[in-house]
């Protein structure tokens, strides 16, 4: 990953495009892990440039959604990495836990676009949460952490309330977020885990980006 103002140039000497991405998130593994999913993604994307990630921003699930002042300076703080790019964008990355994405989305959308109309943000929740993208590519994830060799996923991983405690009932040493969650982030299908429709409008929406450059 090439640092952020330099300008490459691919075989053909056409300069390429710098992505840059300011994530907001809620919980210390995704701190580490979502700058190692944007940078999977980007790479399957295929896209011609260069992605650099701002260090994640972690905020409180509660007040960032409840309270405005909160919630204003957090998306303020992405805002303004994100503004010093030419193809900056701000990622607002939350579990839904019960919530519906389709509806809870697009209003925080509309309130972030309040806060900075002039950076392009987006917006991905997680239904249910971050780990049920992991349960979705459970068969990617076997033997992994001590996993067994032989692990299926649930018939419909969105139903699962409590998708760490249904990965650490059948891990050896039981589930940590911290350590476990960059590390199935390396390795979990990204392919199995669009089966998840809140990861598959991940993609899309970076997808999206990606391609206005």
């Amino acid at each position: 990953r090439l640092p952020v103002g330099s300008s490459p140039s691919n075989r053909t000497g056409r300069k390429m495009s710098a992505f840059f991405i300011a994530p907001i998130v809620e919980g210390k593994g995704e701190v580490e892990a979502v700058p190692k999913l944007l940078d999977r993604l980007f790479r399957e994307s295929k896209c011609e440039g260069y992605l650099a990630v701002n260090p994640a921003i972690r905020v409180k699930a509660g007040s960032f959604l409840k309270q405005e002042d909160y919630f204003g300076r957090h998306v303020e703080l992405a805002a303004r990495k994100a503004k010093a790019h030419p193809h900056g964008t701000v990622l607002v990355l939350l579990d839904c836990e019960d919530d519906c994405p389709a509806r809870v989305g697009p209003a925080l959308l509309q309130r972030a676009r309040k806060v900075r109309s002039d950076v392009p943000i987006m917006i991905a929740l997680a239904y249910r949460e971050y780990e049920t993208w992991f349960l979705a590519a459970a068969r990617s994830l076997r033997s992994i952490a001590g996993l067994p060799t032989d692990l299926e996923p649930p018939v419909n991983p969105e139903c699962i309330r409590g998708a760490k405690e249904w990965l650490g009932a059948r891990m050896t040493g039981g589930y940590d977020p911290i350590e476990h969650q960059p590390l199935f982030t390396d390795h979990f299908s990204l392919t199995q885990a669009s089966a998840v429709r809140s990861f598959a409008r991940l993609k899309r929406s970076l997808d999206s980006f990606l391609a206005q450059a």
